[in-house]
């Protein structure tokens, strides 16, 4: 008989990710405007590691400020 896993067993199986349900690819700045993630880190994600996972998750608040920064200026 096969054993039931925990809810806290499939906690610990998830992947963390920073999507937010908003995918839409700049293809100019060739990032993420949901999550602001690469074209490759998306296709990655799953196969980082945790620290990989979080050291480009600590990346992603100063990515959007320059996103939007370079957005709000007049071209």
């Amino acid at each position: 008989m096969r054993a039931r896993r925990s809810a806290l067993d499939m906690h610990r199986m998830s992947i963390w990710s920073p999507c937010v349900k908003v995918c839409f690819v700049d293809p100019d700045a060739a990032i993420c405007v949901g999550c602001f993630r690469t074209l490759p880190e998306l296709a990655q994600w799953t196969r980082f590691s945790d620290a990989e996972r979080e050291a480009i998750g600590a990346e992603l608040p100063e990515r959007k400020k320059q996103y939007q920064e370079k957005k709000a200026r007049p071209s």
